[in-house]
């Protein structure tokens, strides 16, 4: 469960056993409770609004309609570091749907290459996005934005516009250009800006 560069890893430990708890129980009869520690950035996230901007939606405000049974667009940019607008166009119409970036960069995941050059988005395609009126943006990268950019313009874009971004996606490449339907609600805690999210497409049949 890799985090962003920097960032601490999650601890996972048990508060009660299964050795511990099924001495207060019935013979054979036992459970587990865990805990987990991490950053809201951590394996595959969803940025809300509030990311970046005060006066957007948390992940508790986000409209679960926009996260689920979500009609998806994969763009394929496979072997493209900077991701333009012409890799939209012609893709087909765009409003309310989930727009998944393939650049195939979850290839790298667990490896250092993973954290250096990793594709993104350019200005450009993210206003097109935007005009276009999508529900939300995935990549299956370290970070829509080039780190190398501090006014992460797709970030600041995209969220100030109140489209959601989930980074650190994989396995796109199983998902046909149009015709399947994403899901990646995440835990309605009020006052984050990130949050992990299981991020599962289906393919109509």
């Amino acid at each position: 469960m890799s985090t962003y560069p920097g960032l601490p890893p999650p601890e996972i430990d048990t508060i009660i056993s299964r050795e511990e708890s099924a001495q207060r129980l019935a013979p054979g009869v036992s459970f587990h409770i865990g805990r987990l520690c991490m950053v809201a950035n951590t394996g595959t996230y969803l940025d809300a609004p509030f990311h970046f901007h005060e006066s957007g939606p948390d992940t508790a405000a986000l409209a679960p309609d926009r996260l689920a049974e979500r009609p998806v667009v994969v763009v394929d940019a496979r072997g493209v570091t900077r991701i333009g607008a012409e890799r939209l166009r012609g893709l087909p119409g765009l409003a309310d749907m989930a727009v998944l970036v393939r650049t195939d960069w979850s290839n790298h995941w667990g490896t250092s290459q993973y954290a250096i050059g990793s594709p993104h988005l350019s200005r450009d395609a993210v206003q097109v996005l935007i005009d276009a009126g999508v529900a939300l943006v995935g990549i299956d990268a370290l970070n829509i934005d080039d780190v190398s950019d501090l006014s992460r313009p797709a970030h600041h874009g995209l969220l100030g516009a109140g489209v959601p971004i989930i980074e650190h996606m994989t396995n796109l490449a199983s998902l046909p250009p149009v015709g399947a339907r994403l899901t990646a609600v995440p835990p309605p805690v009020v006052g984050m800006g990130t949050m992990p999210v299981r991020a599962v497409a289906i393919v109509d049949s």
